[in-house]
């Protein structure tokens, strides 16, 4: 247990970072199935706009790794591409 309160604090922040980060990573994850999952060129493509910025904004907040982040991007544009 902490033992000062800047301590407690620090505590509370982290937790609450932990949410928001959690939040936002399972929100990415759902979008990028949903890209999978897209039959459409033109609908994949809208996704792969808004899927491509929700990778960029983890990797540059560091809740995913930035060459990770770069690894789907580059898969999810294959995968667009090859919708006819």
């Amino acid at each position: 247990m902490a033992n000062h309160k800047s301590a407690e604090k620090r505590i509370r922040a982290n937790e609450a970072k932990r949410e928001r980060n959690r939040y936002q990573h399972k929100t990415t994850r759902t979008q990028v199935k949903k890209l999978l999952g897209a039959t459409k060129k033109d609908e994949a493509t809208a996704l792969l706009k808004e899927v491509t910025a929700m990778l960029d904004k983890l990797a540059k907040k560091n809740i995913i790794h930035w060459k990770k982040a770069a690894n789907q991007k580059s898969r999810l544009a294959k995968r667009v591409n090859a919708l006819a």
